[in-house]
């Protein structure tokens, strides 16, 4: 094994090993490295955002910011499930593309609105 690949391809694949992310019909459920979990029901899901920060290239930098009416989950977006969690959350309607478009092609710490609960009147 190189050099490179053992300091670069060493942190990535213990990071994604332990980092997960799973979703149901009724819940998303963020496994974080110390075993510790975040769960979200679907049906309190109240925003979509992604948050981006200043540190990559060499860590995480995009988080998605699942936000629910008293609880939320933060997750970082080599987390395995990741891509599939972004596949089903394009699916809500009025999801915005472009901003995650916008969110991955950032280098600095911002946020991006992906998607709100409409309103009820």
């Amino acid at each position: 094994m190189s050099l490179l690949s053992r300091i670069f391809g060493r942190k990535k694949s213990t990071y994604k090993a332990n980092e997960t992310v799973v979703f149901d019909e009724t819940k998303i459920t963020r496994t974080m490295r110390d075993g510790n979990q975040e769960t979200l029901q679907w049906a309190e899901l109240q925003e979509v955002s992604i948050i981006t920060s200043d540190e990559g290239p060499f860590v995480d930098d995009v988080f998605w910011v699942l936000s629910g009416t008293d609880t939320g989950c933060l997750v970082p977006s080599e987390a395995d499930g990741a891509k599939e969690l972004l596949a089903h959350l394009q699916k809500l309607p009025g999801f915005n593309n472009e901003a995650v478009i916008q969110a991955m092609g950032s280098a600095e710490n911002a946020k991006f609105l992906c998607w709100s609960k409409p309103r009820e009147l």
